[in-house]
């Protein structure tokens, strides 16, 4: 399906229903819920991707975001919804805890050799699956003995193509020493840098809706989730779907790390907190009773 007319050149025009409309199927679709606050920037984005599908109207527009086969538009659309802007190394500490930590937890029973899986979600454009790479490789001293796979996820296609080709700013690798520069990234003519290929080739990127029950079905055995500063953009029953999600994707005492500023005590009860010296964690216990 498809609208063809003039392109639009003054803001859109949108009725209350309809907007009401088009933030429910967005919810539906996402789980984030576009509110007043972000009402202008909804707008500008809308006006935008109107203009590149020459829809002669929001109703038009709507009707092809709904309906079109493959769900193209409506990628594109979630791609410039979603916010994404992080650097290496952010809140720095929960990886420390993870090298120091949990991850001797999380071999605790388990014989050299085992495969050991961590999922980055949302991963952005790859700093954290990247820092977690690193961090393991510099700070875990059984990173040789273990099968490690780092997963790595987001909604916005856009981000993971970035994410794959691991080229970044100066300003993304503010925090990394020189020395771990120098280690793990190529310097790019242009004054950027690149991820190593053995390094970019060892994470697992992929598209991955948190909201989606088919999607989330498809991930088990996962060790660590870092999920951090995404639950914030959800309401109460999308954190509460999503946080059973991760639980179900979870082995038995796995855990899951959380943005400074979330708290999984306001979202499930399904999870134990754990404070270890670097970080407050959540673990999924070993033995699970009906909630």
């Amino acid at each position: 399906m498809s609208a063809h007319g003039p392109l639009p050149t003054e803001p859109i025009t949108v009725s209350p229903e309809e907007m009401q409309a088009f933030q429910d199927f967005f919810y539906r679709k996402t789980g984030i819920r576009l509110d007043a606050k972000r009402r202008s920037f909804t707008d500008r984005r809308l006006a935008e991707r109107m203009k590149l599908t020459g829809s002669r109207s929001f109703r038009d527009y709507f009707m092809l975001v709904r309906f079109q086969t493959g769900e193209e538009e409506l990628q594109h659309l979630i791609n410039e919804m979603t916010v994404n802007e992080t650097y290496f190394l952010r809140e720095e500490y929960q990886f420390d805890c993870l090298v120091r930590n949990m991850l001797d937890e999380v071999v605790r029973d388990r014989p050299p050799g085992d495969r050991i899986r961590i999922w980055s979600a949302p991963c952005s454009t790859g700093e954290e699956p990247y820092s977690l790479a690193i961090s393991i490789l510099e700070g875990w001293s059984k990173a040789d003995i273990y099968d490690i796979e780092i997963l790595a996820s987001d909604v916005d296609s856009r981000v993971l193509a970035k994410a794959r080709e691991g080229l970044y700013e100066p300003r993304a690798l503010h925090r990394v020493p020189l020395s771990l520069r120098n280690r793990y990234f190529h310097a790019i003519k242009g004054d950027k840098w690149q991820v190593i290929d053995e390094l970019r080739q060892s994470i697992d990127f992929s598209l991955i809706n948190v909201v989606d029950p088919a999607q989330m079905s498809r991930i088990r055995h996962v060790d660590v989730i870092f999920c951090r500063n995404l639950l914030i953009y959800f309401d109460e029953a999308s954190r509460r779907q999503v946080a059973e999600a991760f639980f179900d994707c979870l082995r038995p005492g796995g855990f899951i790390c959380l943005g400074h500023s979330e708290s999984m005590s306001r979202i499930s009860p399904l999870f134990t907190p754990r404070k270890f010296p670097d970080a407050l964690v959540h673990q999924k216990p070993f033995s699970t009773k009906p909630v």
